[in-house]
């Protein structure tokens, strides 16, 4: 992320999803004028809600992690914050696949394979999703990431899992810290002008599957899903603990 401020003006929206509106930088055709929504949406967006100030409440979190990556050495897209809900971030030709790293088996995962939920993994398990909301973004073998174009070479597959996997071990030092297990959570990355792989959409709550170490609780959009209540009370537990780490 710069460090000098540059005067961005936010041009015409030209896409909105279920978290974000992303928006043109007049007269940057390389860059994109992000902002966090108050949204909450599950189950691909069948299941919709909001709190107060959770775009900006994701966009610190968000911030802080970014910040911690960036600190040990994982570029990301950020350029400048704009807002307590905005930043300009950079444009990036996106690979077509979110990249999920579990820890311990939870949620849908866990049901699956007829397993406990909470069951630790000998190692982090690194899976695929083809990025397709029509299709609900299904889940996809190297293979068939490979059949579909989604990548280009199990090299470059090696490469996600590599990328994926070292975010895994910063995420998982820095949650630590703070009393918080990194159960799993999704990614989306893209290349720059070079070539570089680099990290983009968010890392969040909405993101991540976060438990408190001691006691279970879960303080992430599994609240929301299952109706656990207390929803915005967890994503700003999450806030003041990361706040404790806060690397810039």
């Amino acid at each position: 992320m710069t460090t000098q401020t540059m005067n961005f003006q936010r041009g015409e929206l030209f896409y909105e999803g279920k978290a974000k509106r992303l928006y043109k930088v007049v007269g940057r055709e390389d860059l994109i004028w992000q902002e966090f929504k108050d949204s909450l949406t599950a189950f691909n967006a069948q299941k919709k809600g909001s709190f107060e100030d959770k775009g900006a409440i994701n966009r610190e979190i968000c911030g802080i992690l970014y910040s911690a990556l960036e600190a040990a050495g994982v570029p990301t897209h950020r350029v400048q914050l704009q807002s307590n809900t905005a930043e300009v971030t950079k444009k990036l030709k996106m690979v077509k696949l979110e990249l999920v790293v579990r820890n311990v088996l939870a949620g849908s995962t866990a049901k699956k394979f007829g397993l406990e939920e909470g069951s630790p993994l000998a190692q982090p398990l690194v899976e695929f999703y083809y990025k397709d909301d029509a299709l609900a973004d299904p889940f996809v073998s190297d293979d068939q990431a490979l059949m579909i174009g989604a990548a280009g070479s199990q090299s470059e597959l090696e490469e996600l899992k590599r990328f994926a996997l070292r975010v895994n071990e910063v995420l998982r030092g820095l949650m630590g810290k703070v009393g918080l297990r990194l159960v799993d959570f999704k990614i989306e990355v893209g290349r720059d002008a070079e070539g570089r792989l680099v990290l983009g959409d968010e890392i969040s709550p909405d993101t991540c599957r976060l438990w408190d170490e001691v006691s279970g609780e879960k303080l992430d959009k599994d609240r929301f899903r299952r109706d656990l209540g207390g929803v915005r009370e967890a994503y700003v537990d999450v806030l003041q603990r990361l706040k404790q780490t806060r690397v810039g």
